[in-house]
């Protein structure tokens, strides 16, 4: 991966593909999805890769990008908020700005992670109470 996203790959687990460029077809087995899913990114903006005559090419770069925002979907983050992410390395390259955006929308993601378990296992906790009333009473008649 180039430079300018190395630090961002290493906090979201991206894994070196190897050196060169490779095709849809290829980067579609390397990363277990769809060409359609390559597409769509594309279109939303967040892969961009270069064209020989048809046939589409991705970098590195492309592939780096293309994990870190099939993590970010994996963790729940949206694509607007990976598309900002990404695009955050226009505005700083050094990656700063992208890693407190990463750590703040990190701990938005787990107070609501959070507050849904806490919900969940109140939920839990009236259904076995419920399930409890029920036994009581088919064994009382």
């Amino acid at each position: 991966m180039t430079g300018e996203i190395d630090a961002a790959a290493e906090a979201f687990g991206a894994r070196d593909t190897g050196p060169g460029v490779l095709g849809i077809k290829e980067v579609a087995s390397v990363l277990g999805i769809t060409q359609r899913t390559l597409r769509f990114y594309e279109d939303k903006g967040l892969i961009d890769p270069t064209r020989i005559g048809g046939m589409r090419v991705y970098s590195r770069r492309e592939v780096g990008r293309m994990q870190l925002i099939l993590r970010g979907k994996r963790l729940g983050f949206s694509i607007r908020e990976i598309k900002e992410f990404l695009d955050l390395y226009d505005v700083d390259p050094t990656g700063h700005e992208q890693m407190r955006t990463l750590a703040r929308r990190v701990g938005e993601h787990i107070a609501a992670l959070e507050a849904q378990r806490a919900a969940i296992e109140e939920t839990i906790g009236e259904l076995r109470s419920i399930a409890g009333d029920v036994q009581r009473w088919l064994g009382a008649n």
